[in-house]
């Protein structure tokens, strides 16, 4: 009886649509710990942090911390083939609403860890290799 239920719903809409969370948690770490972290250019906190990101776009993520240099990370996406299959059987209304919202799409990624290097001259090891 519930199926009977929810038939209608996934025939006017995509199976992603319903099914395929809006957020994914993404752990975010440096080395050395305490760098900022900036996601799509605005700052979202310092490591070690976990956040919940939008997980149907992909993301920039940008560590920052004085005395290092910038380090970044680039979370991608990528269309889920299961989503496919499933709105393809579905009819062509969930074919067309998946695909126009980008629903299909997951972020690949739910790490994003760094080590941030040196900047140039604060490591004498590294200045003197340039004399």
């Amino acid at each position: 009886m519930r199926i009977v239920a929810i038939l209608p719903l996934l025939l006017t809409t995509g199976c992603a649509t319903l099914f395929n969370e809006g957020t994914k948690s993404v752990a975010m770490s440096s080395n050395p710990t305490g760098a900022e972290v900036w996601i799509d250019g605005a700052r979202r906190g310092t490591t070690p942090i976990s956040l919940d990101l939008n997980n149907h776009t992909s993301h920039t993520v940008v560590f920052r911390q004085e005395g290092h240099q910038e380090v970044t990370c680039q979370l991608t996406t990528s269309v889920g083939a299961g989503w496919v299959i499933l709105d393809v059987l579905g009819g062509l209304i969930p074919v067309i609403v998946d695909a126009a919202t980008g629903k299909w799409n997951s972020l690949d990624q739910g790490v994003c860890n760094v080590v941030l290097p040196a900047a140039r001259g604060t490591n004498w090891e590294e200045d003197k290799k340039s004399y």
